[in-house]
């Protein structure tokens, strides 16, 4: 078996696990017939879905699993910006005090997972939403823009979110 064949082989299963972790989190049943549903349309989604699921040129390790530990920390932060931030955009809204604007910037991260957990977590803390994500640039909507210089945009946005991510996923 060649290079190429194991590592579709290997994105297949990447594909599958995936799904039958999703299964078994959302039927939250170990039955035999829901196991059996479960492998076998976990199965037949893969063999279509495993070369869009997997990109052919993200074959490390790190590009699919994240490191643990700092990812609970990245959830605990995150989790910690969304309070402060819901409280923030409240009392601008009660004073009326608010400057709406679109920002373009980039990002660093390298993997794409990485960057889809980054926009995802802009968009779940109040006051900004990701509008696009193009590659490595994107563009967010936020609600009290201190600035529209990019760099420093991107600065106050990303926060320390992309500093995290890093190290989750290198």
């Amino acid at each position: 078996m060649n290079l190429r064949a194991r590592w579709n082989l290997v994105r297949f299963f990447i594909t599958f696990i995936s799904l039958f972790s999703g299964w078994l989190l959302f039927t939250w049943s170990l039955d035999t017939g829901s196991l059996v549903a479960g492998v076998v349309s976990c199965i037949a989604v893969s063999l279509v879905t495993w070369s869009i699921f997997v990109d052919e040129t993200e074959a490390g390790r790190r590009a699919h699993l994240p490191r643990p530990h700092y990812f609970l920390l990245f959830l605990g932060v995150l989790v910690f910006n969304m309070y402060v931030a819901s409280f923030k955009v409240l009392w601008q809204i009660v004073r009326g005090n608010i400057n709406p604007s679109m920002v373009h910037f980039r990002t660093h991260l390298r993997t794409d997972i990485a960057r889809v957990v980054l926009t995802s977590s802009i968009t779940l803390t109040p006051g900004t939403i990701t509008v696009d994500l193009n590659e490595d640039h994107l563009v967010v909507h936020w609600l009290d823009a201190q600035t529209t210089h990019s760099r420093y945009a991107g600065k106050l946005i990303k926060g320390i979110y992309e500093k995290l991510l890093r190290r989750v996923w290198l």
